[in-house]
């Protein structure tokens, strides 16, 4: 039996560094670091085309950082798909108040009252329901 996990373990050694022969970390091929390539110097142009600008033009960019950083990011707006104007007609887009968002919270917005119903739906405990009751008023 030991001679048996003698000549096991020997032959797992030898497969080990049967594995490692060829895959030497002296013998890699690594770069030359002397061998770098010169590249040519930057030249200025020789032709300067750009004209001055004008005592108290305006500045042709007169965007703000913000602003290029928003066109860089999302571009401009692009053509809408025949699918979306068709959605948009069907919903009758063209009435949409563009300023909704900022009128809903004013106070000249009329609320409902729904009564306690819905304030008791809302407030109702978490859980499966089990303990929930139904109970019909006035009878």
């Amino acid at each position: 039996m030991n001679r048996t996990k003698a000549i096991l373990a020997a032959s797992i050694v030898a497969m080990t560094l049967s594995a490692c022969g060829s895959n030497s970390l002296f013998s890699r091929q690594r770069p030359d670091e002397m061998a770098v390539s010169r590249q040519a110097p930057l030249v200025v142009p020789p032709d300067f085309s750009l004209t001055p600008p004008a005592p108290g033009a305006a500045r042709p960019g007169n965007e703000t950082t913000a602003e290029q950083t928003l066109r860089a990011l999302f571009g401009g707006e692009s053509p809408r798909s025949p699918a979306e104007d068709a959605i948009i007609g069907s919903a009758d887009g063209a009435r949409a108040d563009p300023g909704i968002r900022s009128q809903v919270g004013s106070p000249d917005t009329q609320v409902v009252d729904k009564g306690l119903v819905t304030r008791d739906i809302i407030a109702a405990p978490q859980g499966d329901g089990r303990e929930a009751s139904a109970s019909i008023p006035g009878a």
